[in-house]
């Protein structure tokens, strides 16, 4: 049975109701709550709840329930899944096989101990120098607030364990487990502020988030005729299409049908792994598409969307296409994010970021915004470069949505009671809600939200959430997260610092408000963040702006950011200069590929056509010359598409000069800042002449596929 036929059962076998498959490959509650004996269960909840060690006997029986459980769906291998400073998902599977018996039948075993901890190569991920080659142990420990969850594909059905990965020294080499430090740090630090308002039920306070997803289609025939997308990501090398996203007309407009049967099948997949997909759409940019999932606990979304992203990639070439994660795989149309709405709510369902109907009496919520806002002022590099990687240059330095520079849209409702609470101390009106009068007796009369959106806002609040939306479309959440949680407890922190200590609570809570707002009311805007007039006020103001991903890498290891990090135990000094380093790793390394692929389908591809494209001119134009007929048309074509030529040459050997340098630079920021300064308007420069002659030379004789076909072709 070939791959097709084979998806198309997996897809009839699937086609039932969504409450149904919902889950059915998760190892989640309802799951445990049957499978497993009942004190176990209970044992299992209070660590996850309440963070407590789990014992070996507890361990083995979960291991045993959860290996019987994944055998009975059909998996032959476990994994424990983890997420190193790649920014993608690693695993290594192990078969359930443990040993023959007497009669020569295999036995199936998993034991606790396999469940809680594993072993990895430390010194083969990103690791900014802390591990050598010879030292290589690294361990991953289970995170059993993740549901396991079995995974399938090519290698058949796999349980894969959500785990943390650190080094054999203790350094964290990952991603999550930096995550799980903040949001233990932020419950710890919101729980104090609840309580100064009374909620003693509260045990815990939990951030949440919903990643929308975006991405572009491809169909892979075309795909596979671009080395530049294969090797990099993105188009290297590409005149812009005749038309584009200019109609406006693809946004929301209706999908596809090849795209459809691609989001159908991607939903089922993902509901099958309890991801809960909920929202599709088409994006702005011919090709382009979007996934939004419903709110989950901040570690679960982001394990879920490594999960998106992965089965995103897998179930396109089911369809014969490929999905592109870059967040600029076309220059001159709209790029991908990944917008990361945040919030958080506390376990007896008080949601701290919810305004009420009258948010200029909401006290609590004044306290808690006026802490983000101070958080967000305070650490505005930080949180741009927990953003920043290198194909989001792209988006964040081209003021494309949202603009490098950090700010905080409030809407015109907020920012009229922050106004009030500054200038006069007081709040003692708030901007009602209006009537959308839609003029026609077919159609309701509605009521409209207290305030606009602001799509160029890259830290908007959003009704009762914040929606951070400057991250990438291909980068992990994780970062960004932790920084969220990180700088908003430090907030809490010396808030409640301050209030517990306070003779007055009511007056000092009302003078705290006051005093946040005032001290960091620069990094509230609620205009245009793509206008240059906000560049130069925001430069009045202070605020930082940093167009590059290397560019923002020192914030990582800053005075201030260390004693924030080491504070709350999220990170280590030597984790923040490890973490520095991996980033001008990668940079260098990335950028290397991306100026070695234009080397290649420039020396290989594209010139040697132009070349015989320009010889079979010149050869015409002697035949025409010879007849008598007047070549004056013929000759400034040829004179054009050499001087490209010329151009392109030049610029080709210039690139090829300076890659060429690049390993006698031992320094990585050094390297890094060379391929940025150097490298990088060197590539520029070569695709211009390309660019140009693919408007010139013959379409049928042309190595490349087109954006046209590139976008229009799904």
């Amino acid at each position: 049975m070939g791959e097709t036929e084979r998806y198309t059962e997996i897809r009839e076998e699937t086609a039932t109701r969504i409450d149904e498959i919902f889950g059915q490959n998760v190892f989640n509650d309802n799951v445990m709550r049957q499978r497993l004996p009942k004190k176990t269960y209970r044992e299992l909840r209070h660590v996850i709840d309440e963070g407590r060690t789990l014992d070996p006997v507890t361990a083995d029986v979960i291991a045993h329930a959860m290996k019987e459980w994944a055998i009975e769906k059909g998996a032959t291998h476990f994994t424990h899944w983890f997420q190193p400073l790649t920014g993608i998902t690693a695993e290594k599977h192990d078969a359930f096989i443990s040993h023959e018996d007497d009669e020569g039948r295999v036995m199936t075993e998993f034991s606790g101990k396999e469940l809680v901890k594993g072993e990895a190569d430390a010194s083969s991920f990103p690791s900014g120098g802390t591990r050598s080659t010879f030292e290589a142990r690294g361990y991953t420990t289970w995170d059993c607030s993740s549901p396991a969850f079995i995974k399938e594909s090519g290698c058949g059905k796999i349980l894969c364990i959500p785990t943390a990965f650190n080094s054999y020294t203790g350094e964290a080499l990952d991603k999550k487990t930096p995550l799980l430090r903040s949001m233990d740090a932020l419950s710890m630090q919101a729980l104090r502020i609840v309580r100064l308002f009374g909620n003693t039920g509260a045990k815990k306070v939990t951030t949440s988030v919903g990643p929308e997803q975006e991405y572009f289609l491809i169909d892979e025939a075309l795909y596979k005729k671009r080395p530049d997308l294969m090797y990099t990501g993105r188009t290297l090398f590409g005149a812009p299409a005749p038309r584009g996203q200019e109609m406006e007309d693809h946004y929301y407009g209706v999908i596809r049908e090849r795209v459809g049967e691609f989001m159908k099948d991607l939903n089922t997949e993902l509901w099958k792994l309890g991801v809960t997909a909920k929202t599709q759409h088409n994006e702005v940019a011919p090709a382009q598409h979007e996934l939004a999932p419903i709110y989950e606990t901040a570690n679960i979304a982001v394990d879920h969307n490594q999960l998106v992203m992965e089965t995103m990639k897998r179930v396109a070439v089911h369809h014969g296409m490929r999905c592109l994660l870059h967040e600029k795989p076309y220059a001159g149309v709209n790029g991908s994010g990944k917008h990361n709405n945040w919030s958080l709510s506390t376990d007896n369902g008080v949601n701290l970021l919810d305004p009420g109907a009258t948010p200029n009496e909401n006290i609590q919520f004044l306290l808690v915004l006026s802490c983000i806002i101070k958080a967000v002022d305070i650490h505005a590099d930080l949180l741009r470069q927990s953003a920043a990687d290198v194909g989001n240059d792209h988006r964040l330095g081209a003021n494309e949505a949202p603009p490098a520079i950090m700010s905080v849209f409030l809407g015109e409702q907020l920012e009229d009671v922050v106004e009030q609470l500054i200038s006069t101390g007081e709040a003692k009106s708030v901007k009602q809600n209006e009537m959308l009068r839609t003029g026609a007796s077919a159609l309701p009369d509605v009521e409209m939200d207290a305030t606009d959106r602001n799509r160029t806002s890259p830290f908007a609040f959003t009704g009762n959430k914040f929606e951070f939306r400057s991250v990438g479309s291909a980068d992990s959440i994780a970062s960004a997260n932790t920084v969220l949680n990180t700088i908003v407890a430090e907030a809490f922190s010396e808030a409640a610092n301050e209030l517990e200590s306070a003779p007055d609570f009511a007056m000092a809570v009302h003078d705290l408000i006051k005093k946040n707002l005032t001290d960091h009311q620069r990094i509230i805007f609620n205009g245009d963040g793509y206008s240059e007039a906000w560049v130069k006020e925001a430069e009045r103001r202070g605020l930082p702006n940093i167009p590059t991903m290397i560019e923002a890498a020192p914030a990582l290891t800053t005075d201030k950011a260390t004693a924030l990090f080491e504070k709350f135990g999220i990170f280590t000094r030597s984790e923040l200069a490890m973490r520095e380093e991996v980033v001008y790793e990668t940079y260098a390394k990335t950028i290397h590929v991306e100026a070695a692929t234009m080397i290649d389908m420039a020396s290989r591809q594209i010139l040697p056509v132009c070349i015989q494209y320009a010889g079979d001119l010149a050869k015409a134009v002697r035949e025409l010359a010879g007849a008598g007929v007047d070549t004056g048309v013929e000759k400034d074509l040829l004179t054009e598409i050499t001087m490209h030529i010329s151009k392109m040459k030049k610029a080709l050997d210039e690139l090829n000069t300076q890659l060429l340098r690049m390993p006698e630079i031992k320094d990585v920021m050094e390297q890094a800042f060379f391929c940025k300064d150097v490298i990088v308007p060197a590539m520029s420069e070569l695709r211009l002449p390309a660019d140009a002659l693919e408007r010139l030379v013959d379409s049928s004789m042309w190595p490349l596929p087109t954006y046209g076909e590139l976008m229009f072709e799904v």
